[in-house]
């Protein structure tokens, strides 16, 4: 029979799905009991155990009801004891259904002192997460066995129930700032004597990275954003590049507009600086086409990771992440773009989506620990303007973009909004004007604001550096402070 115990090949019991499915859930009513009993003999032990255990991981449904409410008159600063409980109780009409004083009374003499409350806390704790990874492993196995979501579909949900579930046990306590400091200053140390400390990849331009402090940083959310055909993904590969190029640390890029070959060419194109339009039409000059071959061979060597589905929500987002940080490690995720983003509840109005798509970008690059670059679009209130330079105000559709990232930057192209006429008019010397290039950094929540200036190299899709750097430019003034 298919419920009969079997023997594996370790020659330990092994128990079919069906003899585990009719057992009772993982509990432990003792140690439930202990834990309310031990915060009616000392109240004060709710603040301990509060960041430990939560409601909902009781068993028991009036342990549940006990100790919520034992919570919230903490919270309200009342008195706690077994009188006031069950008032409390009569007065929500929930005395019954706890068991009444008969309860309260085996709950206070079964626990001698509060001493262990955090023990019990911790026990109660683990067996909830038990019956989470169970109920989880449940609901996969009954998708599983119906069939009604694609493999790949499947094993992106699996990876999410568990992850859910390890992301919501996650209680750190306050930390003493005598324990910060000494890690801030050893961090200090190590970037005065060059060695690396912390996870910082530099974008190549070496005025930026001057300016964002050294690079991008650990667990930022950087938005990048411009009008369309004003060369945002052109910068973002440009650093998705320089990264795997220059430093090794694979990147994931995250593709929601362009194809994986187009994104291919772009960078060939880029690398390789032939002219894209020739490359595209195939009239490549010999020279220029062994150009090409060579820097396919360069480019084929580093760990530059292409996602092209047309759609793809956050969850997925991260789902291809942190499985690429497990296998290989992750330098940087780059995303084109936000508004492109599918939401997880289609239902919501466009700023409440895209509000809740930023913020679960913020909180992927604090699980990952690696900066999140994504790219964004501006609305057409900069093409209005009459200097046309975008502002934070100008972020298409969510003010909320602007509050979860941690740096905001904007590609600003004077050229760009020029007519043909004017192009053609142009005199002498104004192909220098048609390279300007800015790039700027209207928000950094760590470091100063400002505006550094690169080439665009039309022809081959991509900006480069200025010849002459000048760093001293973001020193920050005195009356700037506020930029902070």
């Amino acid at each position: 029979m298919a419920s009969q115990v079997r023997a594996s090949k370790e020659g330990r019991p092994r128990v079919s799905i069906g003899d585990l499915l009719e057992n009772k859930p993982p509990h432990d009513l003792v140690a439930e009991e202990a834990l309310i009993g031990s915060i009616l003999l000392q109240p004060d032990v709710c603040d301990e155990v509060a960041t430990i255990v939560r409601p909902e991981d009781f068993y028991h449904p009036a342990h549940r009801i006990l100790y919520a409410e034992l919570l919230q008159l903490h919270n309200s600063q009342a008195v706690i004891d077994v009188a006031v409980l069950l008032n409390h109780l009569r007065s929500i009409g929930k005395y019954d259904e706890v068991g009444g004083a008969a309860m309260l009374a085996r709950l206070v003499n079964g626990v001698p002192h509060a001493a262990h409350a955090k023990y019990y806390a911790q026990m109660v704790a683990s067996k909830a997460i038990f019956r989470s990874l169970i109920e989880a492993s449940s609901q996969i196995l009954s998708e599983a066995y119906q069939e009604t979501l694609e493999p790949e579909m499947l094993l992106n949900r699996a990876e999410q129930l568990i992850y859910e579930i390890a992301n919501a046990r996650t209680r750190e306590e306050a930390t003493e700032i005598r324990e910060v400091l000494h890690e801030v200053c050893d961090l200090l140390e190590a970037r005065m004597h060059g060695r690396e400390t912390e996870h910082v990849v530099p974008t190549g331009y070496y005025d930026l990275d001057a300016l964002l402090g050294r690079g991008l940083h650990e667990s930022e959310l950087v938005i990048l954003a411009a009008r369309p055909s004003m060369g945002k993904t052109a910068l973002a590969l440009n650093i998705a590049e320089h990264v795997v190029m220059h430093t090794g640390k694979p990147v994931l890029f995250v593709s929601l507009e362009m194809a994986a070959r187009e994104l291919a060419e772009r960078l060939l194109v880029s690398l390789s600086r032939v002219n894209g339009s020739k490359l595209r039409n195939g009239t490549l000059s010999e020279r220029d086409f062994q150009k090409v071959v060579k820097e396919a061979g360069k480019l084929g060597e580093v760990p530059l990771m292409v996602d092209d589905a047309p759609s793809r929500t956050v969850t997925e987002i991260a789902a291809a992440a942190r499985r690429l940080a497990r296998r290989k490690g992750l330098g940087l995720v780059v995303i084109d773009y936000l508004q492109l983003i599918e939401p997880d509840n289609p239902n919501d109005s466009r700023q409440e989506q895209v509000a809740r798509i930023a913020r679960r970008l913020k909180g992927m690059a604090r699980d990952l620990r690696v900066p999140v670059l994504c790219l964004a679009q501006v609305n057409r209130q900069a093409e209005d303007s009459r200097e046309h330079r975008p502002r934070l105000s100008h972020l298409r559709e969510s003010g909320a973009i602007e509050q979860d990232a941690d740096v905001v930057m904007f590609v600003h192209r004077e050229a760009y909004y020029r007519s043909k006429q004017e192009r053609d008019e142009a005199t002498p010397g104004a192909d220098e004007d048609e390279k300007k290039a800015e790039v700027i950094v209207a928000k950094q929540r760590n470091g100063p604001v400002g505006t550094i200036e690169l080439v665009w190299e039309q022809t081959f899709m991509r900006f480069e550096n200025r010849a002459h750097m000048k760093h001293s430019e973001f020193d920050l003034p005195a009356d700037d402070e506020e930029s902070f």
